[in-house]
């Protein structure tokens, strides 16, 4: 097992085993589906991960007969509801009810199978909405959070506290990660659900399609966000699983952020819009800033490769492709 020195890591290779049964909890979505890519990619020969309609994790008792039945190796927890900030401000009571039961029943039965290598895929708004730039982990619970998204940060805290929890009870090696805002192909681009990117991705060509001369975009636009290419999350919980054993959440991101006015020019510039933008300050703006430290990550080996323009352009091609053949989730 891994321990910390002076806050650091140490790195120690546990490799898994190319022919383990892999449960990537969430396969079907966005975070799912690229972790499940660069499982092939690596060589692993026998993964699971049905979708929400054949096994619905908020179903205890199907969760558990499911676990007993298919007696999975290695769990990868991504499984979750989310949203943009319009969804987690209007409908927080699903947010956290649909979250911790997902992660309850996950972790519960996996607990009863005896899985001794899982992760849990948290999320960066579980630190306080006014943490010291850029976060470190041991900011955890050290404030209050944003409240248009604590419902949502609630759940993740809770899994991140029962992965603890197992791991002092059972001696289990769980762990869990926290990345920051994620995007790629398999993104969600509904008008009013979808995080930011995406938002920004249809707005801005369904503009430039029907010949606008303004994109209205949502809040101020000036708080900084941090953005991370799903591809580049898939790399580091492989990464994470392999050489990180320990009781304290590791943030994954990039280490630079910009403004949303910034990320929104970089997608007009993708998208080839070339109108005039305009902010409704009416709209909610969020957390002002949550730019993580990933030191801990870095100290084991990893790092971002997909630059963030690169990153739009690619979403923007999965985005086009799949709105032609009528399969973009909006």
């Amino acid at each position: 097992m891994s321990t910390t020195t002076a806050g650091k890591p140490q790195t120690d290779h546990r490799p898994l085993d190319r022919s383990a049964r892999v449960y990537v909890a969430g396969a079907h979505g966005m975070v799912g589906s690229a972790i499940w890519r660069h499982l092939v990619q690596e060589g692993f020969t026998d993964l699971i991960g049905p979708s929400s309609a054949a096994l619905d994790l908020r179903d205890r008792g199907a969760v558990f007969d499911w676990f007993a039945a298919t007696r999975p190796q290695v769990v990868i927890l991504s499984a979750a509801r989310v949203g943009g900030i319009k969804a987690n401000a209007s409908r927080p009571a699903e947010f956290l009810s649909d979250n911790l039961r997902i992660q309850v029943n996950v972790l519960d039965a996996a607990r009863r199978q005896g899985i001794t290598r899982l992760l849990f895929l948290g999320s960066s708004c579980i630190y306080p909405k006014h943490a010291t730039q850029p976060i470190r982990e041991d900011a955890l619970l050290t404030g209050p959070l944003e409240p248009t998204n604590d419902a949502y940060a609630i759940a993740k805290i809770a899994g991140i506290l029962q992965v603890q929890a197992v791991r002092r009870q059972d001696a289990l090696p769980w762990i869990s990660a926290m990345p920051t805002n994620l995007y790629g192909p398999g993104d969600n681009f509904h008008p009013e659900n979808s995080h930011v990117l995406p938002s920004l991705i249809r707005r801005f060509h369904q503009a430039r399609e029907a010949g606008e001369a303004l994109v209205r975009n949502w809040g101020t636009g000036t708080p900084r966000r941090e953005f991370l290419h799903v591809d580049d999350l898939a790399r580091a919980c492989l990464l994470l699983l392999e050489r990180y054993d320990g009781d304290m959440p590791v943030n994954v991101g990039t280490g630079t952020d910009l403004t949303i006015q910034e990320a929104a020019a970089l997608v007009a510039e993708v998208v080839d819009y070339a109108g005039a933008v305009a902010w409704d300050t009416n709209e909610l703006d969020g957390t002002p800033r949550k730019l993580l430290d990933i030191s801990r990550i870095q100290d084991l080996g990893w790092a971002p490769q997909i630059k963030l323009k690169e990153g739009i352009s690619q979403t923007y091609a999965w985005y086009l492709e799949h709105l032609a053949a009528g399969t973009v989730r909006i």
